[in-house]
């Protein structure tokens, strides 16, 4: 019953009558779909109501929120993230995703859906009909028209009563003006006919009880009712509710300072959370300089403008829409998006940069956190400037290959290369990491093709860098179908620089491994271990997380070779922990499948058997059966048949199960947990 949920960081004000509504409805249908105006609260209480129902739910409650999304591509890699799947073969993405889902019991919220109703109404009819066990709640200004939905209307709050509007606004106003008192009657009736002239609607109350920080109560009222006036008689023909919520960030708009307005509009290009640096970078230019964009940023917070939580902004979907309608106002719509891919461009180049360095593992958090803005400006290169996109998705896809989202990278790696043809200093690199993802998908002979090109590509450049990796990936295409004698043939072809000292060429650090991989599997075992342990020294010195790793699994594997498990079960260790810290689900459970035959080689064959089935588990979540190279095979069968024998066999299927039978992200956190603890 894990609950994969966002932190509430206000408090809920009311909404019990919603809240009992949903506890019902959660018994009695499988589609709900919360709807409503923008700023209504329909993120708030779908949120608290899944906390509430995730004691209900075995599997656990998933959250996905789809405000940050531009289009639909995003849409199934997002809700795969949110579940738990970290698909690596070549099927479908829905397919994919609805075999995940098939035999869970849990409850998936997809947040913010009016943008994508369309593909929202097909991904959700396709879990359902797959995945009997799941309730889906949803929230979207308009119903998402399925057979059995159950739409619940949101209403604002009550702008009468204890916990309406007004209840609201004096636990907003307690933060904003800490010494504001609503005993006064002056104040009282001023919070009053705030709350009624604006509905009652969430967003809006929130947004004026931010402007006590400057005024007071019955000077917020005065220029809220001075609007009103100024909108119906300018014949505003808007409903309402929908002016109220309009008037309130309008309001709040014209209360900012003038660089704070042109602040929120530029920063309205960013899809998801951002820091000051990003901020500075992109919104920079004209009368706004460093240390204007500082206070512009901590203007923008304190009027409840931008969301902070420490050391990220974000603007919600509602204020940011308003903000792009003034970005087009002051035709600087296409220069700012231009920069945002810039930026984003920049910040690739120096995740690039900085792979062999001790960033490493940082850079793998920073290329995830900023996964929507890299889409974003994906798109628009492809649309823009072709030869960026090919250098923007070249530059990431490793990253993003290593984390799992191989969908993503290889639909736009090749639409890159197809709109970008012409030979160029991007494109081997770009054929590399097509070439890298679907071998991890599973299609060897095409992962050979693409290197084969990518290895054209780099003559014609006479790009050294681009050969080695070239060879990187025909070497581990031999690898994984049974070659090893050729993948040392290509892995050692160009001669590098020392040993020690190839901390500056990532390609031919990862050449490297290819060569231990190849020794291991042609059984030269003592020429593996020294160059693994040589190529390990190499990573401790620069940070190098990725590589290392793997040089533990072979550490681990060579160490089962030569009968020594203690060696082995710490060599996997060492491989799970940094797996687990660049989030490398195909590779823990590669560490899982080795730590599981090191303990039953130990003779710990009811350990073995559970850290064996929760490998399973791992290998679930990444949408194969139990892969690696061919000699890891027998390595698994004889881990199974040495722990039969120390427990017998209904003890091993019992502590197998148990493992396997891990179904949540959380649970396998806490069962990689528990291994990496136990010596």
């Amino acid at each position: 019953m894990a609950a994969y949920l966002p932190t509430e960081t206000t408090s809920l004000v009311g909404r019990k009558n919603e809240l009992d509504h949903l506890r019902s409805a959660f018994a009695r249908y499988r589609l709900i779909t919360l709807t409503g105006i923008g700023g209504v609260g329909k993120t708030r209480i779908a949120l608290r109501a899944a906390s509430r129902a995730a004691p209900d739910c075995p599997d656990g409650v998933w959250w996905a929120d789809l405000s940050p999304l531009s289009g639909e591509r995003p849409l199934l890699a997002t809700v795969s993230d949110a579940v738990g799947l970290s698909d690596h073969t070549a099927r479908s993405q829905v397919d994919a995703l609805c075999e995940w889902l098939t035999d869970k019991q849990g409850l998936l919220v997809l947040d913010s859906c009016e943008h994508l109703v369309d593909a929202c109404r097909s991904l959700v009819g396709d879990v359902l009909t797959s995945a009997p066990g799941l309730t889906v709640l949803v929230t979207s200004r308009q119903a998402l028209g399925v057979g059995g939905e159950h739409t619940v209307a949101v209403e604002p709050l009550p702008v009468e009563g204890d916990q309406g509007a007004l209840a609201l606004f004096t636990d907003r106003a307690a933060t904003a003006a800490p010494g504001l008192s609503l005993a006064d009657p002056g104040t009282a009736k001023a919070a009053a006919d705030i709350c009624r002239r604006l509905e009652g609607i969430p967003l809006a109350v929130e947004l004026a009880a931010a402007q006590l920080r400057a005024r007071s109560a019955e000077q917020v009222a005065e220029r809220l009712n001075s609007r009103f006036d100024s909108l119906v008689e300018g014949g505003q023909e808007q409903a309402p509710r929908h002016r109220a919520l309009r008037t309130a960030i309008g309001w709040s708009h014209e209360l900012c300072e003038p660089l704070e307005r042109l602040m929120w509009a530029r920063l309205s290009v960013f899809r998801g959370w951002f820091d000051e640096h990003s901020a500075r970078a992109v919104c920079t230019g004209g009368p706004l300089s460093g240390k204007t964009v500082d206070r512009a940023l901590e203007g923008l917070v304190e009027k409840s403008v931008l969301t902070w939580d420490g050391a990220r902004y974000r603007m919600l979907d509602t204020i940011r829409e308003y903000g792009r309608l003034w970005l087009e106002e002051l035709g600087e719509s296409a220069a700012l998006s231009d920069l945002h891919a810039a930026h984003c461009l920049a910040v690739a180049r120096e995740a690039d940069a900085g792979w062999l360095s001790s960033e490493q593992s940082s850079w793998y958090q920073r290329i995830a956190d900023v996964h929507t803005d890299l889409c974003t400006a994906m798109d628009r290169l492809l649309v823009t400037d072709t030869e960026r996109a090919l250098e923007l998705i070249g530059l990431v896809g490793f990253f993003w290959s290593c984390c799992g989202h191989l969908h993503e990278v290889r639909s736009y790696l090749e639409r890159a290369l197809a709109l970008h043809p012409r030979p160029g200093p991007y494109r081997g690199r770009a054929l590399w990491a097509l070439g890298v993802a679907t071998l991890l998908q599973g299609e060897h002979d095409l992962a050979h093709e693409l290197g084969v090109q990518c290895d054209e590509a780099a003559q014609q450049q006479n790009d050294r860098e681009m050969s080695f990796a070239a060879g990187y990936l025909l070497g581990l295409s031999h690898l994984m179908s049974g070659r090893p004698l050729a993948a040392h043939t290509v892995a050692v072809r160009l001669p590098g620089p020392g040993r020690d000292t190839d901390e500056t060429s990532a390609s031919r650090r990862k050449c490297r491994l290819v060569e231990v991989f190849a020794l291991t599997g042609l059984g030269l075992l003592t020429e593996a271990r020294q160059e693994a342990e040589a190529l390990r020294t190499a990573c401790l010195r620069t940070g190098d997380w990725w590589t290392r790793s793997y040089t533990d699994y072979q550490l681990s594997l060579i160490s089962l070779f030569q009968d020594r498990p203690d060696d082995a079960a710490d060599h996997a260790r060492a491989m799970l922990t940094g797996k687990r810290r660049i989030g490398d689900a195909f590779g823990i459970a590669l560490g899982l499948d080795l730590l599981a035959a090191a303990l039953a080689a130990q003779g710990k064959g009811e350990r073995a058997a559970l850290v064996f089935g929760t490998s399973q588990a791992y290998w679930r979540t990444v949408g194969h059966p139990q892969r690696g190279t061919p000699e890891l095979g027998p390595v698994r069968e004889e881990c199974e048949r040495s722990a039969r024998a120390v427990i017998g066999d209904d003890a091993y299927a019992e502590a197998f199960q148990r493992g396997a039978s891990v179904r949540t992200a959380s649970g396998l956190a806490r069962a990689l947990d528990g291994q990496l603890a136990l010596p």
